[in-house]
């Protein structure tokens, strides 16, 4: 059998996996971080979902300390402003909105004030005056100290008290009294009781880098011109004022941030109007899922919100989140990261030339299955992105060869010892050809064989047998080469055949070979449904839950028509959830129960706890996950044909399964014997050593192979403990040893383990 050559740690090649554009593209697709509809309708970029999640859980300081991040002067925003982010609740398309205008209110009297005066911010060169108080000229008097600019507030007011009454008239005696404490604290110079007037700008602009204005002055200083809220060049004079429509608490503070940057882009002898970002509300393509909420009334906030009601309100908020794809995937739950940040991490592992590529088992755990394109409102493929990786890595021999050597191995044993290509006895050439996949021979070898026999006998033209691996796991490993080498030996094989047309017993087989082949390739169940059951199919009555295999995601046919055979056969369908397209794997796509069998074993968990039901599927790779997690399920094909192939068989069971059904097939079908290997000896192996060899994929070819060479050299060691005998031999790239005691000339085998170490 070929031998595949583990990787070099000497050798470093570089391929890309695919452009940064692409990258970018790729990663686009994802809507997981995008604002939440509260925080995307904000003009000031309150994250009103982390806003109102502090509230929820009582810490009303973090709140707080949000809302003054966002606005110079908070109990103006709380209690002005008009909530744009309530109108965009989701919660509002079925009942009320959270009261976030509320809760600001709250967390501003019980949350506690931001103590000291924060870091040390070193001043700017550039300095600003600020003529006229208003609302707009305020927040951005507010806005300008935050920065760290030297500025000048004229006003016409006699102190900060009446300068906060006249531009907020709204607030309470007590909030008025906190914002103008706050704006006493600013780090700014205020002149209180100027005459504002053209004469008195002309006077005192010259001592300032930088010019600001109220609407009000402005308007006697250019009556006949309109501000752009970027700048205005008077003569000789860059202007910053608000707009004629700046109307609102909100659009005043907005402005004013807008200003600012205008400020800092002007400082910096940069145009203000370009290159500014995003700004003011944006619209987000977050997808939240509704279903299973229901509407509720905002709690009456009356005089204002206690810290309880405060809680109260803010525990509607349903925290608006994008998890589709995790809620589907159990390998997205186990690594507890989204597609986005998973494909970024991995694009970084693959480019990678020196050192550790930490990401080579996340690759190598996905299941490949597609299941996140269907589940994500937008189609984020990332079994694709995984599925280039590994391609990627096998190119430049930078993936390990450990994860995958058993699967590959197996496939080639199915490929060679195992494999059977006929024509029907007394046809030169024949219409069809059943391929029913090596998982369907390993499993349940017998069910395979009734299978063959009624075909040939129920179809005209004749019907040829196929027995090997349709190559899905060269691909799943990346290898490419031999995936390409495999598709062409099928061809070859078919070509002998007379080209007939190939019923598939696998729906991977039958994606796979279609792929392989570029033409139409049938399931068995569609032949199934045209030719009707065969009389001796037997009627099963009760319930059982349809488990779709991730090999028929988007064979819309296939679904029907296993439905409609079990059906017929008196089965009363349960459908579950995720079921049909949005199936989820049962860890043995991508070869995962080879490289993670944590990963795998999760995932046919969470296909298996969708219902109590037993499941019936037609995977045979379904079944077998199915049965190994304790639940009773069956392959279609057990059911029309027969018998139950009961417990799952071990690794060396399934190969000796797959040899009896060529030689049974042969010998029934086209008379000839086949010749078994005698190995001159016999082992016997206990129950607790097969389970050891099943757990560390060791088959009992490899023990036949490490006693032989014992036979020859009289190799071992004793260990004194237990008085067995330990030997080993290396077999390609593994090392296998074997605890033994011998038994006449036989041998007992209680113990066995392998690593890819060589010993000398």
């Amino acid at each position: 059998m070929k031998e595949f050559e583990e990787r070099s740690t000497r050798v470093y090649r570089q391929k890309q996996m695919f452009s940064k554009q692409e990258l970018e593209q790729r990663e686009s697709v994802c809507i997981r971080d995008e604002p939440a509809f509260c925080a995307a309708a904000c003009p000031l970029k309150l994250d009103a979902r982390a806003f109102v999640k502090s509230m929820k859980e009582g810490d009303f300081t973090s709140a707080r300390a949000q809302l003054e991040r966002i606005a110079p002067f908070p109990f103006i925003l709380s209690r002005g402003c008009e909530a744009p982010c309530e109108k965009a609740c989701r919660l509002a398309e079925i009942g009320d909105g959270v009261n976030i205008g509320a809760l600001e209110r709250a967390c501003l009297a019980l949350g506690a004030a931001k103590s000291g005066r924060g870091m040390l911010k070193i001043k700017k060169r550039k300095t600003v005056a600020i003529f006229g108080a208003d609302l707009f000229s305020l927040a951005l008097a507010g806005e300008l100290s935050n920065k760290a600019y030297p500025v000048t507030f004229f006003c016409e007011h006699e102190n900060a008290a009446a300068v906060i009454r006249a531009c907020a008239p709204f607030l309470t005696e007590e909030e008025a009294a906190a914002e103008a404490q706050r704006l006493d604290q600013l780090d700014l110079t205020i002149e209180y009781q100027t005459g504002l007037s053209p004469e008195f700008f002309e006077a005192r602009k010259e001592g300032f880098d930088i010019l600001c204005a109220s609407r009000a002055f402005f308007q006697k200083l250019a009556p006949e011109d309109e501000p752009d809220n970027v700048t205005l060049v008077l003569p000789k004079v860059r202007l910053i004022a608000p707009l004629a429509d700046s109307k609102g608490v909100l659009r005043a503070l907005f402005d004013a941030k807008r200003a600012a940057v205008s400020v800092d882009r002007l400082a910096q002898n940069m145009d203000p109007a370009a290159a500014r970002g995003a700004e003011g509300p944006i619209k987000s393509r977050l997808y939240t899922n509704m279903e299973g909420v229901k509407p509720s009334s905002r709690v009456f906030e009356g005089e204002g919100y206690g810290a309880e009601e405060a809680k109260q309100e803010a525990g509607r908020c349903i925290e608006c989140s994008c998890e589709e794809c995790a809620k589907g995937c159990a390998y997205l739950r186990h690594y507890k990261k989204f597609p986005r940040q998973l494909t970024r991490e991995i694009y970084n592992n693959v480019s990678i030339i020196m050192g550790d590529h930490m990401m080579n088992k996340p690759i190598n755990s996905c299941a490949l299955c597609g299941q996140c394109s269907v589940t994500c409102p937008f189609g984020y493929d990332l079994a694709d992105v995984c599925h280039i990786a590994r391609q990627n890595m096998v190119a430049t021999g930078k993936m390990p060869l450990a994860p995958h050597e058993f699967a590959l191995h197996d496939m080639l044993f199915s490929n060679g010892e195992a494999f059977l290509s006929r024509l029907q006895p007394g046809y030169a050439r024949c219409q069809y050809v059943f391929f029913p996949g090596c998982q369907a021979g390993a499993v349940a070898p017998e069910t395979v064989k009734r299978a063959y026999f009624d075909l040939f006998q129920r179809l005209s033209g004749g019907v040829a047998l196929m027995l090997g691996c349709c190559g899905a796991i060269a691909d799943w490993a990346g290898r490419y080469e031999l995936f390409g080498e495999t598709g062409d030996a099928l061809r070859e094989e078919l070509d002998k055949l007379g080209s007939p047309q190939v019923i598939a017993g696998c729906p991977t087989c039958q994606k796979t070979l279609q792929g392989i082949l570029g033409q139409e390739v049938l399931g068995v169940w569609d032949v199934l449904q045209d030719i009707g059951l065969p009389e001796s199919a037997k009627h099963h009555r009760r319930a059982a839950a349809m488990h779709d295999s991730c090999g028929a995601r988007g064979n819309e046919k296939a679904q029907k028509a296993v439905r409609a055979i079990a059906e017929k056969l008196g089965l009363e369908l349960i459908e579950t959830a995720y079921a049909g397209d949005r199936s989820p794997c049962c860890g043995y796509g991508g070869l995962v129960a080879y490289a993670n069998r944590e990963v795998a074993n999760e995932l046919a968990k969470s296909c298996v706890e969708r219902t109590e039901a037993p499941f019936v599927t037609y995977c045979m790779a379904c079944r077998d996950r199915f049965m190994r997690q304790g639940r009773e399920a069956s392959h279609l094909l057990e059911l029309v044909y027969g018998p139950p192939a009961g417990d799952p068989p071990d690794i060396s069971e399934k190969r000796r399964n797959r040899l009896w059904l060529k030689n049974s097939l042969l010998k029934e079908v086209w008379g000839e014997d086949a010749m078994e290997k005698d190995w001159g000896f016999a082992l016997e192996i206990t129950e607790e050593a097969r389970a050891q060899m099943d757990d560390r994929m060791i088959l009992d070819s490899d023990v036949y192979e490490v006693m032989q060479a014992y036979r020859e050299t009289g190799d071992a060691v004793l260990d004194t403990e237990t008085g067995l005998l330990i030997t080993r031999r290396r077999i390609g790239n593994v090392t296998f040893w074997v605890k033994f005691e011998e038994k006449d000339e036989n041998f007992v085998v209680r113990g066995a383990y392998s690593h890819r170490m060589q010993v000398k």
